[in-house]
């Protein structure tokens, strides 16, 4: 190996030394990156649909929002403006800063340290506790707009909205037709969703619209809405809820009155047929990233027995149940009249821990004496005869008992 020179040496030296390292270039790149996001980030909410909506129920969401925002600024702001200029005012090279190492009250300061934010806080209550009240998803509307209040005259769009998995079911009671993955409704309509789940919970949520809400199964949430402007607005699951969660996706159309009739008459002419029970037990299994789907009809008890949990007919529906427990229940050897429900847990899920849950398939009584009109309130449809006991773990009773003797609920 050959020996350098000392010049050479220092030459290259001060080279190396005058160019940028790997690491400050990667540094320095990253810094402007860090500069660009927000600015980035600001520029692409200028058109963020939760700030720009199209139904009035989330404009006052979002002038909720803005205004506490803006409120709380108030004090946001001038801290951090005072920060920045007590690090360069009192820094150790300002010798001409005024020094009081003394001073340790001040009475208007004071003031306007607890003055101002205690007065932000109770604007801040204020504005929520009647917002609480006036946004509430129970709440039936009393406005479609600013300065345009709901007349009598007009007859809100009931929607039932069905949570499956990995899909969203809508049903318009109205118009005896059901969607998947699509709805409708008139600009300037009121529109009354009754939002319930077939297995997990979920949340509801069209921005353009209103808030998100809640749909779990055997449970059922309500949301008031109108949309302002026609347009098609998306819809979105908002609670994760499985591995098809990230497909299921609507679409929502706002449409004048002449075009929402012509989307129903689309739907009566859709090819899925009727949605009875069972064709809704086949749509309720799992899938993923379903197409529109339009049913041309809709039993008339559907969205009951989703909602009690009973569109299986060998099922007995929750609100007849609750009815049962309210007048006593079936007591201890009432448990041999269940079966296990496979509905999720093992054949849909995976899931091996927990204990199985149950449900009750039927049951049958020997009315006590003047028990049998308390039985008719809660439950309907008793029947005395022998040849209509069914239930699991029950037997046909001996033909030699008298059929007044017996009374057996329908398992539905």
């Amino acid at each position: 190996m050959g020996s350098l020179k000392p010049e050479a040496y220092r030459h290259d030296m001060r080279m190396l030394s005058r160019m940028p390292s790997f690491s400050s270039v990667r540094l320095r790149k990253l810094a402007c990156l860090a500069l660009a996001l927000p600015l980035m980030g600001v520029l692409a909410g200028c058109n963020a649909v939760v700030l720009s909506p199209s139904g009035d129920i989330a404009a006052q969401q979002r002038d909720l929002l803005v205004f506490s925002t803006v409120l709380m600024l108030v004090i946001i702001i001038p801290v951090m403006a005072l920060t920045v200029l007590f690090a360069w005012r009192y820094r150790q090279s300002n010798k001409t800063a005024r020094y009081e190492p003394d001073w340790d009250h001040s009475t208007q300061l004071e003031l306007v340290i607890w003055a101002a934010p205690l007065l932000i806080i109770i604007i801040l209550g204020a504005i929520t506790w009647t917002g609480t009240h006036l946004l509430d998803p129970y709440r039936p509307l009393e406005r479609v707009a600013a300065g345009r209040p709901v007349t009598n005259e007009v007859k809100p769009l009931e929607v039932q909205v069905v949570a499956l998995d990995w899909k969203w079911l809508f049903i318009y009671p109205e118009y005896g037709v059901a969607s998947v993955n699509e709805m409708a409704a008139p600009v300037d309509r009121p529109i009354n969703f009754k939002i319930t789940a077939s297995a997990v919970m979920n949340s509801f949520y069209v921005p353009a619209l209103a808030g998100m809400i809640y749909a779990m199964p055997g449970m059922e949430t309500k949301l008031h809405a109108v949309i302002n402007a026609p347009g098609e607005y998306e819809g979105i699951s908002s609670n994760y809820s499985g591995a098809g969660f990230s497909g299921m996706r609507f679409r929502f159309h706002g449409l004048d009155q002449a075009g929402f009739d012509q989307w129903i008459a689309k739907v009566r002419a859709g090819d899925a047929g009727a949605l009875d029970r069972p064709a809704y037990l086949a749509l309720e299994k799992p899938s993923q990233n379903v197409p529109v789907r339009h049913y041309n009809s809709v039993a008339d008890d559907l969205y009951h027995a989703i909602l009690n949990m009973c569109v299986d007919a060998n099922k007995m529906c929750m609100d007849k149940m609750m009815s049962v427990d309210a007048q006593g229940g079936l007591g201890k050897e009432g448990i041999n009249n269940v079966r296990p429900l496979l509905y999720d847990k093992y054949a849909r899920r995976g899931a091996v821990f927990g204990p199985e849950p149950y449900f009750v398939s039927s049951f049958c009584e020997v009315p006590r004496p003047g028990a049998l009109d308390t039985w008719k309130r809660g439950i309907p449809a008793l029947s005395p005869k022998p040849a209509g006991l069914t239930g699991a773990s029950l037997s046909i009773p001996p033909a030699s008992r008298q059929p007044s003797q017996l009374s057996a609920a329908q398992p539905g």
